[in-house]
């Protein structure tokens, strides 16, 4: 009996894109929260500045080596989603795939708010027309443009969960629920993005948000994982 290399390709998808959101999860967790929260100094410009240049090497590979990761990975998972879900819809699979693309576009530029900070700390001729405290000043400038980069770079993405969650209900070799997890998380996205960028008191996700999405972004990966496609469903879309 000869095997239909057909027939394992869409679970060998489902598993690279779940290894790929693992990747990108682990790597997320290091650049945005482990390495800044040992830099960070709320309130004081002067000690977060001295923190940063005092160990600049772990600052950047915590953080722009981890985000290289994580752009890197976020490309390919795009394709591989792109490849899984366009036998439901393949206009809006292309769409979504472009928004997550467009997402990693603007958080790769978004790098060089890093690279910025890295010039003033590094006592370059540019320093030299500033005094320190316009240093320590310009160096927190940066690193809020940073977080403010980060969440433009999300509202690209806002698209490409909703659209996600849309072709997981309508596969049938998914489970429902999740795509419903992912239009749900599409919209808290949406809330947050829109919070931060439009609401100068709105600093905080609201917890209940936090944990839509957080709950979306892991379940589908483990069942990418586990689970993979339910092939019989998928050949249907393919006949």
């Amino acid at each position: 009996m000869k095997t239909d290399v057909r027939e394992m390709s869409p679970s060998a998808h489902a598993r690279f894109a779940g290894v790929l959101y693992l990747i990108i999860a682990v790597a997320a967790i290091f650049a945005h929260m482990v390495i800044p929260d040992q830099f960070i100094v709320a309130g004081d410009p002067a000690a977060m500045a001295a923190n940063i240049a005092a160990n600049e090497s772990m600052f950047r590979l915590g953080t722009v080596g981890n985000e290289l990761i994580i752009l890197l990975s976020e490309i390919v998972l795009s394709i591989v989603l792109y490849v899984l879900l366009k036998p439901v819809n393949k206009t809006l699979s292309l769409i979504a795939a472009v928004s997550r693309l467009a997402m990693t576009t603007i958080h790769g530029l978004n790098l060089l708010n890093y690279y910025f900070v890295f010039q003033l700390l590094n006592g370059g001729s540019i320093t030299t027309a500033f005094g320190p405290d316009q240093v320590n000043a310009l160096v927190t400038l940066f690193l809020d443009a940073h977080s403010i980069g980060f969440a433009i770079g999300i509202a690209f993405l806002v698209p490409h969960v909703l659209i996600l969650g849309y072709l997981i209900v309508k596969s049938g070799y998914f489970p429902k629920v999740l795509g419903f997890l992912f239009i749900a998380a599409g919209f808290g996205y949406l809330f947050d993005v829109a919070g931060l960028l439009l609401v100068s008191s709105y600093t905080t996700t609201p917890g209940l948000i936090a944990t839509v999405i957080a709950v979306a972004e892991i379940a589908f990966p483990i069942w990418l994982l586990v689970k993979g496609v339910n092939l019989e469903q998928w050949k249907q879309h393919m006949s």
